[in-house]
């Protein structure tokens, strides 16, 4: 007699909820993974530092690290301070070395000659710089639009706004303003940033203008995001 096949049992709902839960399961974290230590060295002792601060707020601390000071001081003067914070934390081994060091400065108002040799000698030193000509509210503004006229501080100033009904110049809440606004794009202002970096003309740096190379930084920091 031949044998009866067995019928295939239907998945009932919870094997089916079970079945959706195993494949969406996020991906799991090598705890073997290196986490990475950034130092962020900025010409701002505010503006500058409450958003690194912010930003790196929403990154895994498994993952990353990042270190934010502000000395307010002038673009080569930032550039130096960083080099001696790496050096003093390369003698100090207890505690862990820098996997990158930025320098965040501005044009504003310095000599071209300071500007350029600050960019120079991060250059020369491995340290990145995401410096902005003329001001670092340049990258603000480019969360809501494209940008290629210089213009000055105090334009960029009024074009946030008109934008944004009011802007306060060291307003700790800019980054999650910049978040949360429904006409504001971060990945736009990259987009648009890096645009300008790239059709930078063969002049020095304190002569390209409108330029920001902070998209750099947040698309770097961007990366540990989950």
């Amino acid at each position: 007699m031949a044998k009866k096949k067995s019928k295939k049992r239907r998945p009932n709902f919870k094997d089916l909820v079970a079945s959706l839960e195993r494949k969406q399961s996020p991906r799991k974290i090598d705890s073997k993974e290196k986490r990475k230590y950034f130092l962020i060295v900025s010409e701002g002792e505010a503006t500058e530092p409450n958003y690194f601060k912010s930003l790196a707020e929403q990154l895994p601390e498994h993952l990353v690290k990042v270190e934010v000071e502000g000395i307010g001081q002038d673009p080569l003067n930032v550039v130096k301070a960083a080099i001696e914070l790496r050096q003093k934390r390369k003698e100090s081994p207890l505690l862990p070395q820098f996997d990158e060091v930025w320098a965040v400065f501005d044009k504003d108002d310095f000599p071209d000659e300071n500007f350029n040799n600050a960019i120079e000698k991060a250059d020369s030193e491995r340290i990145e710089s995401a410096y902005s000509n003329e001001a670092f509210e340049l990258w603000y503004v480019l969360h809501f639009q494209y940008l290629d006229t210089a213009i000055s501080r105090k334009q960029y100033i009024t074009t946030l706004k008109s934008i944004l009904g009011n802007y306060e110049k060291n307003d700790s809440e800019m980054y999650d303003i910049l978040q949360q606004h429904p006409d504001s794009s971060e990945a736009r202002a990259i987009k648009w940033a890096e645009k300008l970096y790239e059709q930078r003309a063969n002049t020095t740096p304190a002569k390209d203008k409108p330029v920001t190379r902070v998209y750099k930084l947040v698309e770097t920091l961007n990366n540990f995001k989950q």
